[in-house]
């Protein structure tokens, strides 16, 4: 990891302390989320629970932001980020939803699962695919959804681990490993150690890319 550590301060991703802010997950406190997208909106860096792992993100149209987080995961440009929306207005606004898709959205989410679905002109290009495609979420966290809805944006979404190394799930955790790599590390309690089922569903003929939490018999 100290290899890791000294690569990033070599490409100046961050040099700070973060700040670890506690939410209640269950009614997540205005103030402090209103904190947490003022950092957003100033291209900043979070750490944020999920319904599956905590994740890494920043606002998706904030190039520099994503930038960070591509070197921060020492990630190839050619692999892009998933992000999560609000809701499946939010979804409709970010990717082409057929009504087989909407029926399948519908019926799973908020939920453990990332669906690729070919992304609209209002995502970034550097968030999709050579194909045009998006990795999207909306998973069960009150914590993501105030955030989200607040900023008026969907937020990148990455575990929190390292390069080939463990995904960490605990915020006291994450803030050891990145706090000076990340602006805020928000503790909204303990999260499932599993991944998200990814899914395809374009052209309406779904794919199952990875099991994970989500049940996926019915795209078999």
């Amino acid at each position: 990891m100290k290899n890791f550590t000294k690569r990033i301060y070599s490409i100046s991703v961050k040099a700070s302390i973060a700040m670890i802010l506690t939410i209640n997950p269950m009614n997540p406190q205005p103030r402090n989320v209103s904190r947490v997208v003022d950092c957003l909106k100033s291209g900043g860096l979070i750490a944020y629970p999920t319904d599956t792992h905590y994740g890494i993100g920043c606002d998706i149209m904030n190039k520099k932001a994503i930038e960070k987080v591509y070197l921060l995961k020492q990630r190839d440009k050619s692999k892009p980020f998933s992000f999560i929306c609000s809701d499946l207005k939010d979804i409709s606004d970010y990717a082409k939803v057929s009504n087989y898709a909407y029926r399948m959205l519908k019926k799973l989410l908020p939920g453990p699962y990332t669906f690729i679905l070919e992304g609209t002109k209002l995502v970034p290009k550097m968030m999709l695919t050579k194909r045009k495609t998006a990795g999207i979420r909306v998973p069960d966290n009150q914590i993501c959804m105030e955030i989200i809805r607040e900023l008026g944006n969907p937020i990148l979404s990455t575990s929190a681990g390292l390069p080939d190394e463990e995904i960490l799930n605990n915020a006291w955790m994450i803030d050891d490993t990145f706090g000076h790599l990340v602006d805020i590390v928000i503790d909204g309690g303990d999260v499932p150690e599993v991944d998200s089922s990814v899914v395809s569903l374009l052209n309406d003929e779904p794919e199952i890319i990875r099991e994970g939490a989500g049940d996926v018999s019915m795209f078999e």
